[in-house]
């Protein structure tokens, strides 16, 4: 650790902030996090939470989600409580065609054809001719593996500190010198700010303003009978996967405020087209469904590193966060550590915001 940096104070207990508080606090730094809530409690604890990387060859953050299933199983080396279930993706729509990996790292998705796709997936009632299937992907419990990034840093000296509002931050000559709560101003050399949909506001305060959308998502908690879905499905008609106690989650759009689209509305509709879609529904509840606000970028890129006009306050709004965070944490740390600069994270830039 340089001499120069001593404490950090992340904003955020979400899986992005508690990532990068595991990393610094590995790496050595004095962190503190702090949370308006508790921990995991945003927009985490509503992700359906799918470890993603089979991008288009057009995609900017190509690198980074290439790289993302490597930072998981590393990651699964080093935190005890973090599991990630690698059942693989199986995606489908009226147009199927396989991802193309190109110049990209991601792992390379199979095509099946329709016998192969029922070997995998019995239960599907209208298997399509064909499908991509990715079987190094996969899923984690968000709030699980949250609480495992945060105990990681805890056990490396980090503080954790829930129900504690960030009011604003503190300068001295023109550099941050810490976070203002009300149980005072904790001193710090860097702040990092992974607050989700909360960045905007406090980049708002410093006249450094970030075009943050808070963009909604529907996450569905079923009871039903187990093991109907074997790998995660992505088609026209659903979204699911299965955890290993046997809940079927589903993601949704979130459509707007009408009566009929209100979210139990939703999940109501989405249990018949599961139903529909999957051999052995005989009962399907929805137990829970809450409204996820994902922090997206105005241009749909996330938004890592150093604000300009400001000096010491990192910023790390991303979407997709679950996907991203095993590796977003890492390198955002040797950048605040050790000053190693990125290229993975180029296009991340706060800066392109804010033409010179």
């Amino acid at each position: 650790m340089t001499s120069q940096i001593k404490r950090i104070v992340v904003i955020g207990a979400g899986i992005m902030g508690a990532s990068l508080a595991y990393h610094l606090a590995r790496k050595g730094a004095n962190v503190t996090v702090v949370d308006a809530e508790d921990i995991a409690s945003g927009v985490t604890s509503r992700s359906f939470a799918w470890i993603n990387t089979s991008p288009s060859e057009s995609d900017p953050i190509a690198q980074l989600r290439g790289a993302a299933i490597e930072a998981y199983h590393q990651l699964e080396t080093e935190l005890p409580g973090l599991t990630v279930r690698w059942a693989g993706a199986l995606s489908y729509s009226e147009m199927s065609s396989v991802a193309s990996t190109g110049e990209s790292s991601a792992p390379v998705a199979d095509r099946l054809s329709r016998s192969q796709i029922l070997d995998l997936e019995p239960n599907l009632r209208h298997p399509p001719e064909s499908a991509s299937y990715a079987p190094a992907e996969g899923a984690l419990d968000p709030v699980a593996a949250t609480h495992a990034f945060i105990a990681g840093a805890e056990a490396h000296g980090a503080k954790v500190l829930t129900r504690t509002p960030a009011l604003g931050l503190a300068f001295q000559r023109a550099k941050v010198s810490g976070v203002e709560t009300e149980r005072g101003i904790i001193d710090a050399d860097i702040v990092v700010v992974a607050a989700g949909t909360g960045i905007k506001k406090l980049t708002d305060r410093l006249e450094v303003s970030l075009p943050i959308e808070a963009s909604p998502a529907l996450l569905i908690r079923y009871k039903t009978q187990p093991n109907l879905v074997r790998t995660l499905i992505s088609s026209p008609a659903m979204e699911v996967r299965q955890t290993a106690d046997g809940v079927l989650l589903a993601a949704e759009d979130y459509l707007d405020d009408a009566v009929e689209n209100q979210p139990k509305a939703i999940a109501l509709r989405t249990a018949k087209a599961i139903q529909n879609e999957l051999h052995g529904v005989t009962s399907i509840e929805p137990e829970w469904v809450g409204v996820g606000l994902r922090p997206m970028p105005a241009d749909g890129i996330p938004i890592i590193g150093y604000l300009p006009k400001v000096a010491g306050v990192y910023v790390c709004a991303v979407h997709p966060g679950i996907t991203l965070a095993a590796l977003v944490g890492r390198l955002a740390s040797e950048e605040i550590i050790n000053g190693e600069i990125s290229s993975a994270l180029g296009p991340c830039r706060p800066d392109r915001f804010f033409p010179r």
